[in-house]
């Protein structure tokens, strides 16, 4: 199945263990991870503005990112659906790609539950997801 894992699930997941590290792990051997340039730059941005890594580090980052995933060009969505543009971004990536859920920790993104049919859950809430 496609999963997109939003911005910060994933800077989780490469810089401490724990359950979003587990979430990656589970995608990547189990599953499709989708993602766009949008998060790529947010990514990049929270890890060397925000965290303060180093470049050579965040480089690297982003480069196991494209490796493991599949980059997609999504189609904005028809209308606004969160006050943050960035929300409805990543929003469109899952609408776009078809993915089976969207994975995020932004209770922005949360209280919505679903887009269009695709479940909008937490990382803990992954790790037990089933399709239907």
């Amino acid at each position: 199945m496609r999963v997109v894992l939003e911005t910060n699930v994933l800077v989780a997941a490469l810089i401490a263990r724990g359950v979003c590290s587990e979430v990656l792990e589970r995608v990547i051997g189990d599953h499709e991870l989708v993602l766009s340039a949008h998060i790529l730059n947010e990514f990049e941005g929270v890890m060397a503005g925000k965290l303060g890594f180093d470049k050579t580090r965040v480089d690297r980052a982003v480069a196991l990112l494209r490796r493991i995933g599949q980059i997609v060009d999504p189609d904005l969505l028809p209308k606004p659906v969160c006050r943050d543009e960035d929300d409805d971004a990543v929003l469109a990536l899952a609408r776009s790609s078809s993915a089976a859920c969207l994975v995020t920790g932004d209770d922005d993104l949360l209280v919505l539950e679903a887009l269009e049919g695709i479940p909008i859950i937490s990382p803990r809430a992954f790790l037990t997801f089933e399709p239907l």
